[in-house]
């Protein structure tokens, strides 16, 4: 099985990407892989995972949200999973 993980971070008040977001994917309390968001706000991650559960961690540009952490469970292929954040609300998704 192969596990590739990459993310995309906005900031939907200023309506752009968010650069230099940084980014950190744990598993089982230990750093698997970090990075920060390029000038696109995009991030990849790891590309060789082990199946199995995982912690998110971002810390957006948000004067309210300063850490935004999402478990997720991923399987064989390819996530992408992108966040939404402004000074009032944040949200993500599987994208594709």
């Amino acid at each position: 099985m192969s596990v590739s993980l990459s993310t995309h971070v906005l900031d939907t008040a200023a309506g752009r990407p968010a650069a230099g977001v940084s980014v950190e994917l744990v598993r089982e309390g230990a750093s698997v892989a970090s990075g920060e968001t390029d000038t696109d706000g995009r991030a990849r991650l790891a590309d060789s995972l082990e199946p199995g559960l995982y912690s998110l961690v971002f810390h957006p540009p948000s004067p309210f949200f300063r850490r935004v952490e999402l478990e997720v469970v991923l399987d064989d292929g390819h996530y992408h999973v992108p966040l939404l954040v402004s000074p009032f609300s944040c949200a993500s998704y599987r994208g594709s």
